[in-house]
């Protein structure tokens, strides 16, 4: 008998294992810490209390009976602490006996792979299973302890965790700078320069006045140098030509990966998981049966075996040629602290399936992601890309002044990896423009440049960006908070929870969200810390490897954790918030209607609750009125499975929606209508006519 977690996975094993296997899917955890109370005995070395839950009864019950027919029982769940966790439970659950079960880990749902596993099989790890129940209880003993507090102080149906709580602080200090930033001003100098006896041009950038770097921060001090370098006489002072070679990125962990479909695809984290699951349990992708596509998806180690290394290196050899591959196998520096090396990177399973092979057996989210992964791996196999770059230095020579301008550029010589593959920029670099301008070929040190124009330009410093899903990834991953498997919990429990909102792709925090940070940071400032949160993620990987005790862990966790707790229960100020007045009365009984929190979000009712049990929907309007019926508003609704949609205030009387955000800018052919088509485009929805955002923020509809 095999047990994994889910019914895709169950359906791919059991293909390869044939007649004589049973494979059945436990369908995640069979066990659990009770709901209804904290289930941790911090009288008695912090003892957890487990129930198999009522929706996994039966499930567990089918186990059990069909354990005891069993000659062996695998647990083939997923390769990381939290599969090792599964798996126990499972052999407590289901009560069969140490010696009959074999535990089983792979890393890509393959015939081969799945063979290697069962021919190897090992006992559960208990380090591995002490780190996850010791990171459960640990955060079981913040959530159930501090988030009564905040239902007693903020409102209901809040929550505080470990992990998402610095997450969520992260978040608004980065608000808190942008709203504290003040832009200054600075001014950069081009010169627009050709040489003799050519019709091409090149700009160069003013780097030096008299040997010292210029401070041009007022339009006052840039007038007197222009006018002085109208005068100046322009002579290449030097010419550095170079090469630069540049390597591919490391094949995807799960952190990057999460980050670049973030940027590329605009996937939220979460999406890239699951999308990346189905990717790596199996698909049909018309060869009679379900495939694995991918290796494990949660990992943070760039290795690559062997085998799969050298099936690149042929692959390469012969699509690309023996110029596009390396000498060597290239190996990559795990850059994630305290990464599992026996992991491997996320890659194909075969680099022999390509993406156009597969596309008509993927829906279009599975083969982007597909995509992405295989041409990330496959380029991170491959060489270097030649670049040839040329610097160049000209001096402006005037009578009052010696001035310095630079210009460099680079062209492709080799492309090498980039045949394949180029990682995005990340979206909150601002790229310097002036970095690869084209310049003639027939310049020489000492050749007199003809000054065409000078182009002064006026900046202000930007403040920090706001977070988006791969900075924040990026973030969590640079500070050592949380783990590859749960990156995306956190990011989708602040959201859930009301505490920040995605506009865009941008994270901003809510009232509810800076009032709970606030008062987290305030009372438990030593807890809800990068730096404390980081060393306990290290602490709970020496549990993981042997080295420290998980009780001796939660312990001094709990000795710094509850003074604190107790002080702040006792201590913590009035502050809950006073209830949002709607500014209109109650229609039933005449008193303040108010804005409440539930389940499903934000909605109205009677301040004279529970006496008045008034209610009404929260319509979060947009500014836009409604192109159908013109008496309703625009307001933003969302699916049962939460996805955003546009429709009139009126409904049901008027049946306006919109998948895509309406704007109160009219269309400038027939004053229609028009809504976002994506972050540069907008469309009418009467005519159909397209045009440029910016354009239109300009006031310049006509040049779109």
């Amino acid at each position: 008998m095999v047990i994994v977690e889910s019914p895709a996975k169950a359906k791919t094993v059991g293909r390869f294992l044939g007649k004589g296997y049973i494979v059945k899917a436990s369908v995640g955890h069979v066990r659990d810490l009770l709901r209804s109370e904290l289930s941790v005995d911090v009288n008695d070395n912090f003892k957890p209390k487990y129930r198999v839950p009522n929706e996994k009864r039966a499930v567990v019950k089918e186990l059990k009976q069909l354990a005891k027919n069993a000659e062996e029982v695998y647990l083939a769940t997923d390769p990381d602490r939290e599969g090792e966790a599964i798996a126990w439970h499972l052999m407590e659950s289901v009560e069969v006996e140490p010696e009959q079960v074999k535990r089983v880990v792979f890393h890509e749902i393959t015939e081969k792979a799945i063979q290697e596993a069962f021919s190897h099989s090992r006992q559960v790890d208990m380090h591995l299973v002490d780190a996850q129940q010791a990171r459960r209880i640990l955060d079981r003993l913040v959530g159930y302890s501090l988030s009564p507090l905040l239902w007693e102080k903020v409102r209901s149906r809040l929550s505080a965790g470990r992990v998402q709580s610095v997450a969520l602080r992260l978040i608004v200090e980065r608000d808190r700078e942008i709203e504290a930033f003040i832009a200054e001003e600075y001014w950069s100098i081009l010169a627009e320069l050709k040489p003799e006896k050519e019709k091409s041009t090149f700009k160069a950038k003013l780097v030096k006045v008299n040997g010292q770097d210029p401070v041009l921060n007022t339009e006052e001090v840039v007038k007197p140098i222009l006018i002085d370098l109208e005068t100046a006489v322009y002579t290449i002072s030097k010419i550095k030509r170079g090469e630069r070679r540049r390597k591919p990125a490391a094949p995807f962990i799960t952190s990057t990966l999460q980050q670049e479909a973030s940027r590329r695809l605009g996937f939220t984290a979460k999406r890239t998981m699951a999308i990346a699951q189905q990717l790596y349990e199996g698909l049909d992708v018309g060869n009679g049966g379900s495939t694995g596509l991918i290796t494990y998806m949660r990992t943070d180690s760039t290795n690559i075996s062997k085998e799969a290394q050298q099936e690149a290196r042929s692959y390469i050899t012969q699509n690309y040629g023996n110029d596009f591959l390396p000498e060597k196998p290239p190996v990559y520096r795990t850059r994630t602290i305290a990464a599992q090396e026996a992991h491997e990177a996320i890659r194909p399973t075969s680099v022999s399936r390509h993406p156009d092979q597969l596309k008509p057996y993927l829906n279009s989210a599975q083969f982007k992601l597909y995509q992405l992964i295989w041409q990330r791996y496959l380029a991170s196999q491959m060489e270097a890309a030649v670049y040839d770059t040329l610097s160049i230095e000209v001096s402006a020579v005037s009578p009052a002044n010696e001035y310095l301008l630079r210009a460099s550029g680079s062209v492709v010589r080799f492309p090498g990896f980039l045949v394949v593959y180029e990682e995005s920029q990340d979206e909150d670099l601002n790229p310097d423009e002036e970095e690869n301008v084209r310049i003639p070929a027939s310049l020489e040190e000492g050749q007199q440049q003809k000054l065409m124009r000078l182009i002064p330009e006026q900046h202000f410093t930007q403040p920090p960006p706001r977070f988006t899903d791969a900075s924040l990834v990026k973030a969590l991953e640079e500070y050592g908070i949380g783990r590859p498997s749960t990156y995306a919990a956190i990011l989708s429990t602040i959201q859930d929870r009301g505490y920040v909102v995605r506009e865009g792709k941008r994270y901003i925090p809510t009232e509810t969200g800076i009032l709970v940070n606030d008062l987290l940071t305030h009372y438990f400032s030593e807890i809800v810390n990068t730096d404390f949160t980081a060393n306990m993620e290290e602490n709970l990987d020496e549990v993981a490897s042997g080295e420290k005790q998980w009780v001796d862990v939660v312990r001094n966790f709990y000795q710094t954790f509850e003074p604190q707790l107790a002080h702040a229960q006792k201590e913590m100020p009035e502050t809950k918030s006073e209830l949002e007045k709607v500014g209109r009365a109650c229609p039933e009984c005449g008193h303040d209607l108010v804005i409440r929190w539930g389940r499903f979000g934000k909605f109205i009712s009677c301040s004279n609750f529970p006496e008045c049990r008034y209610t009404e929907p929260w319509l979060e309007k947009i500014g836009v009125h409604c192109p159908s019926c013109e008496t309703g508003e625009i307001v933003e609704r969302r699916t049962r499975k939460g996805r955003v949609f546009y429709g009139c205030s009126n409904y049901p009387e008027c049946q306006f929606t919109s998948w895509k955000k309406p704007t109160p800018m009219p269309c400038p052919n027939c004053k229609g209508t028009l809504v976002i088509a994506n972050k540069r485009e907008v469309q009418c929805l009467q005519c159909q006519e397209s045009f440029l955002l910016e354009m239109l923020e300009d006031g310049s509809p006509e040049s779109a």
